[in-house]
């Protein structure tokens, strides 16, 4: 896959993503695109078969791939990880814990508190807003700001995936809407300290931290009781995406 056919599957299949990678530098592009086409593929390793033990060697192929060019190996021609190797060289090796992180999904295990939701959207949707913001030039020293944010950004795209999910065995064991709830407002808070953080932030790294359309608010409305996430299929509408990504691109403004 070169890197024009990375950018066409992201625009397809994460457009919120897509959205903000336009408004990075062009010099930075590739190695957004690259890496958010890598979070696609590692995401959908664990769905490519019904059986734990196929799917946990899928999503291994991926995470020997990655620590060998962490060695400094270049991969074998590879319609993701050659374009990948261009763009990140051997720090690809880095991006190896994304994988790991996904072998939950191959177990197909509801989770059975609000925490360990919040450690495993720590360790998927934080460990890539922070690759991609590290790589944008955000210090060690922000790394907390970048971290509520992913977390109050993973939260809502989680919670708006909750009814695809939870059919899957992926979801919330007992589907308690005081636990979807409870996520929420951890959501929203952690959003609202991000903001407060903001000015540590590189303005160059707002492509970086966009959590996505309307996800303060959406938050908000699940904390209120305003959405049940277990049954109410909320859906981004092409305007509000449009409308999100265009205020991102005029104001630079990440935080809501």
């Amino acid at each position: 896959m070169t890197l024009e056919a990375c950018t066409e599957t992201l625009r397809e299949h994460d457009p919120d993503r897509f959205g903000a990678v336009l408004t990075a530098a062009p010099e930075n592009r590739p190695a957004l695109i690259t890496l958010y086409a890598l979070n696609l593929e590692i995401a959908r390793a664990p769905f490519q078969s019904a059986e734990p033990m196929l799917a946990e060697m899928r999503l291994q192929w991926w995470i020997d791939r990655l620590a060998e060019m962490g060695d400094g190996t270049a991969p074998p021609l590879h319609d993701v990880l050659t374009p990948l190797w261009d763009a990140w060289g051997a720090r690809a090796g880095d991006l190896a814990a994304l994988a790991e992180a996904r072998r939950r999904d191959c177990e197909r295990q509801a989770f059975s508190s609000p925490a360990q939701v919040v450690s495993y959207v720590e360790a998927t949707a934080g460990a890539l807003m922070w690759q991609a913001a590290s790589w944008l030039g955000v210090p060690e020293s922000a790394r907390g700001i970048v971290a509520d944010q992913a977390l109050g950004a993973g939260l809502a795209a989680w919670l708006r995936a909750l009814p695809q999910l939870q059919p899957l065995g992926l979801g919330l064991a007992g589907a308690q809407e005081s636990d979807a709830r409870e996520l929420a407002g951890l959501g929203r808070e952690a959003l609202r300290r991000a903001a407060r953080g903001r000015r540590a932030i590189p303005k160059s790294a707002a492509a970086a931290l966009y959590a996505g359309p309307r996800a303060c608010m959406f938050l908000t409305e699940i904390a209120d009781g305003k959405i049940n996430c277990f049954s109410d299929t909320v859906e981004i509408t092409p305007f509000q995406r449009r409308a999100s990504l265009a205020w991102l691109a005029l104001t630079g403004r990440w935080w809501r």
